[in-house]
């Protein structure tokens, strides 16, 4: 459940608590000068949200616009009688049954605010919704500190029933689109979990009935969902549902590439049914792992031979099977880059993202889950992502991670090939040690520097944290300039500042070796910069921060001679940095900017060494470039 805002607490504790954290749950606040519809959709999210309690709606309190980062303070509001009216009305008049707030007016600093109290709703209430728009769209849940709108999936997930999709007939089927292969691999392992187990002995027409596989349509079997997606041969499932499959994504370094018809970009597309093509995915992509797993044959049970445990491995790879969406035609993908493994699929999860790895199970599938679990390849209770939390402590490695995104209607879980804290990682904490960070945010920074981005689910997640908690920890490390925060509300995450990407100057030699001959040249630099310190003084532009020194040494030979190949490779070297525009380099490199850009930005655009930061409008003024490594 998430941390609640404690009833009892007055509005200075609520703005203190406001100013020490970035984000909130249960407390939503606003100037409040009139009861508008973003007001209603929060007292409806309020109302839904399962395990909620209750929420706080505070009117009254505005965002500081004098400080640094964001503060807030009260603002008052100037008639609470009409407000106070217009909100009880609203709530009694535009739901489907009527909402009941406990309003109050609390004064601080001379003047008004007013609190509103709106309890959750009991199951058979639920979903509360505006009666004019009806369902789904008139019904709103609270998703981390942002109102969203209601789809069919929360339809299911309040009224607890099952999903007809798995179990619905396809038209243009009959038995002949079942593999039998497939099949016998579920007896084989149904037999393994229970051999006594009474389906056993059933025929395979029987079998398949009992599993919701087949329905007949008058005189002819024709397929279900389940049916197609379990047991379906291949060339139906490519007829009828292509994109019942997996795109296996190697990539070279840690960032996705622009452009995935690159030719180093390998793709491997594998379908089929998927309780075959599970066992196939994991065996896939464990023989692609920094090291091998020796997988039993015929069986998903396996010794581990890398870091990364195969149940871990498992427990992933059956989840996106089971949990993802097969109303939208999308495959899933699995990222392999050099740093760690995204596995996305289709379809946000349906459980709380606060209550992912907590006992209970939310199925889309029902059907589909109800046959992994007779085999023994999935469990039912709800605690795949605990298991796998546990897995990786036990291994010494960096939490799992995930992003429910309900916007783009899908599910990322993330894994690390890293072993914390290795002696690499201490080192490069030592540089932090005059910050004074806990334990906790240390490995955020480890995980900033592998993925290059942490939100507060990913922190909480790794940390095992409470939403507010985790805003206080980011708060600081903001403070501290070692992240900075980009958008707000539900969309807020952060990036490593200059300040921290410049700690990873050590780097630069392994990132700078992928550029053309500038590795060798490069400990030789860093050994002349104290030399060279004096004769570049600060070299600050509105860029923000100080250039790395590696990095000041470069500039400083390209200022004492024109080297075109010098400029080419201190262009490279400066766009894999940090994304430059073409006025950014001009006064770095001390050059004219139509100079630049019609004598090393187009050459290197052409030969692929660099790309625009926004493709699709190549003209825009916010244009900048970024280098391409390449192995």
């Amino acid at each position: 459940m998430p941390k609640r805002f404690d009833k009892d607490m007055n509005i200075n504790d609520i703005i203190k608590q406001l100013n020490q954290s970035d984000e909130r749950t249960n407390l939503e606040v606003k100037t409040g000068s009139r009861i508008d519809r973003s007001v209603m959709e929060t007292v409806c999210a309020f109302s839904n949200e399962p395990g909620l309690d209750c929420g706080y709606i505070v009117l009254g309190i505005r965002e500081s616009e004098n400080t640094l980062f964001p503060a807030y303070e009260v603002a008052g509001i100037t008639d609470p009688d009409k407000l106070q009216k217009d909100l009880a009305t609203q709530c009694a008049d535009l739901f489907n049954i009527p909402v009941r707030p406990k309003i109050s007016i609390e004064e601080s600093a001379g003047r008004m605010v007013l609190v509103a109290e709106i309890s959750e709703l009991s199951p058979e209430q639920k979903p509360l919704y505006f009666k004019s728009q009806g369902l789904p769209q008139g019904a709103y849940r609270r998703i981390g500190s942002t109102d969203q709108r209601c789809t069919e999936d929360d339809l299911f997930f309040f009224y607890g029933k099952e999903d007809s999709f798995d179990g619905s007939i396809i038209k243009d089927s009959d038995i002949d689109d079942i593999d039998y292969g497939a099949l016998n691999i579920y007896k084989r392992l149904r037999e393994k979990v229970n051999s006594s187990a009474e389906e056993l002995n059933y025929s395979d027409n029987d079998l398949l009935r009992a599993l919701n596989c087949i329905k007949k349509v008058g005189d002819d079997w024709k397929l279900t969902n389940t049916g197609l997606i379990v047991f379906g041969k291949k060339m139906a499932l490519r007829r009828l549902m292509p994109m019942v499959r997996v795109d296996y994504i190697r990539l070279p370094g840690k960032a996705w590439v622009e452009n995935p018809d690159e030719r180093f970009v390998e793709t491997l597309d594998m379908r089929g049914p998927i309780i075959d093509l599970i066992s196939r995915t994991i065996s896939t992509i464990a023989d692609d792992l920094p090291k091998g797993f020796l997988l039993q044959e015929n069986s998903l049970q396996a010794e581990s031979k890398s870091l990364l445990p195969i149940r871990v491995l498992r427990e992933a790879v059956v989840n996106a099977f089971i949990h993802r969406t097969y109303r939208v035609n999308q495959p899933i993908q699995i990222l392999r880059y050099a740093n760690r493994l995204e596995i996305i699929n289709a379809g946000y999860s349906l459980k709380p993202e606060d209550g992912i790895g907590e006992p209970g199970s939310v199925n889309r599938n029902s059907f589909i889950a109800s046959i992994f679990h007779d085999t023994n390849l999935a469990e039912t209770k709800g605690t795949g992502f605990k298991t796998m939390q546990i897995l990786m402590k036990e291994a010494q490695m960096v939490p799992p991670t995930f992003e429910s995104n309900r916007e783009k209607n899908n599910f990322t879980l993330r894994l690390l090939f890293h072993n914390f804290l290795g002696q690499e990682d201490l080192s490069w904490l030592e540089l932090f040690k005059t910050h004074d960070l806990n334990d906790n945010q240390k490995l955020a920074l480890i995980f900033v520097r592998e993925v290059g981005a942490i939100d507060n689910t990913s922190y909480r997640q790794l940390c095992g944290m409470n939403r507010i908690e985790a805003g206080v920890d980011l708060k600081s490390m903001r403070k501290q300039k070692l992240l900075e925060q980009k958008n707000a509300g539900k969309s807020t995450y952060y990036l490593p500042t200059t300040f921290l990407l410049s700690t990873m100057v050590d780097k630069l030699p392994t990132m700078v070796d992928k550029l053309p001959t500038m590795v060798d040249k490069l400990p030789t630099m860093v050994d002349k910069v104290p030399t060279m310190v004096d004769k570049v003084p600060t070299m600050v532009d509105k860029i923000g921060e100080t250039v790395p020194e590696p990095l000041l040494f470069l500039l400083s030979e390209v200022g004492r001679r024109s080297d075109p190949e010098l400029i080419r490779k201190t262009i490279l070297a400066l766009c894999a940095w940090q994304e430059l525009s073409v006025s950014e380099l001009a006064k770095l490199l001390n050059r004219n900017e139509k100079y630049i850009k019609t004598n090393y930005i187009q050459t290197l655009l052409d030969e692929k060494k660099i790309v625009y930061t926004i493709p699709a409008m190549i003209t825009h003024p916010s244009q900048k470039y970024k280098t391409v490594f390449s192995d």
